[in-house]
């Protein structure tokens, strides 16, 4: 007990002093503009793959899930933004140029991917083009996934019912689909999240050790997300003090926190990783003989 809690500390300690050498706040800073330029052709994609869905408003449901996280004022301007856009005869333009505007929303992960690398003193850096396509995939993958938890909130209760009469689950299925569907959600963004953490940082790591950072990282994200919706929606009124850019402001500095939480989850992996290698060095010391394979940059 005594020997897990002075490794706790000493972990916490070691991540701390990582978010301040590798200057998190100012990465996420960076981050937070980058993911505002790719915020709305993201959603603009989207918008347009959801459209041949026979789901009537589904886009629309799809934005009152993403404002249980985001700031009243910001949801205000994405709504608006994306009103004015996805208007009816513009509705094959947007079919037609999918594909760069799906490059256009890459451009957030592809910048998350330099920020990794320096989270987890990555070696060497990718070639342009292979990081770019690397971050349309990441794209598409924590895409889906987070595409599936809104799905899975904005059925309810109605979908265990169906899912049982369809697949003939029991009545204990329909009965448990409750705390089913938020298990299953909550799966969808941590493993989005080590999704992230494994592909994104150049270096050769275990699916399974991305683990605890994403568990952090998603942690730290729905509390730093509740208490900021909280403080804008109750103290902080950015339309009084900024005017017209108030909106754009609450939505940046979302964004930017957001960033902090996924940053930390990265730093907290990147320390476990040098301890494994650490413990890998102390075991090639013992037994000189055995071949032993260090986590080095891809």
């Amino acid at each position: 007990m005594g020997i897990g809690l002075r490794r706790a500390r000493e972990v916490t300690v070691a991540v701390y002093r990582e978010v301040q050498r590798t200057r998190v706040l100012n990465m996420a800073a960076g981050l937070s503009y980058y993911f505002l330029l790719s915020l709305f052709p993201l959603l603009i994609a989207l918008a347009t793959l959801l459209g041949y869905l026979p789901i009537p408003n589904l886009f629309n449901q799809s934005m009152d899930f993403a404002a249980r996280f985001v700031p009243s004022e910001a949801m205000g301007l994405v709504r608006r933004i994306l009103q004015s856009v996805l208007t009816p005869n513009r509705g094959g333009l947007l079919s037609i140029g999918l594909a760069g505007t799906i490059w256009a929303a890459s451009g957030g992960f592809s910048a998350m991917i330099d920020a990794l690398d320096i989270a987890y003193d990555a070696r060497t850096s990718r070639q342009m083009l292979k990081q770019r396509l690397l971050a349309v995939e990441l794209t598409f993958m924590t895409g889906g996934l987070m595409a599936i938890a809104m799905l899975l909130t904005m059925v309810g209760d109605r979908g265990g019912h169906f899912l049982s009469n369809v697949l003939h689950l029991s009545y204990v299925f329909e009965r448990s689909w409750p705390l089913l569907r938020w298990g299953i959600i909550g799966l969808c963004i941590v493993l989005s999240m080590e999704l992230l953490y494994f592909f994104g940082p150049n270096v050769k790591q275990r699916f399974k050790h991305t683990l605890p950072g994403a568990l952090l990282g998603t942690v730290l994200w729905i509390l730093i997300s509740a208490a900021v919706n909280v403080y804008v929606s109750h103290f902080a009124n950015y339309n009084k003090t900024y005017g017209t850019i108030g909106a754009v402001i609450a939505l940046l500095f979302w964004l930017y926190v957001s960033s902090i939480a996924i940053l930390i989850g990265a730093e907290l992996n990147a320390e476990l990783l040098k301890a494994e290698g650490k413990r890998l060095q102390g075991q090639q010391r013992v037994a000189p003989g055995q071949a032993v394979e260090m986590p080095k940059a891809a």
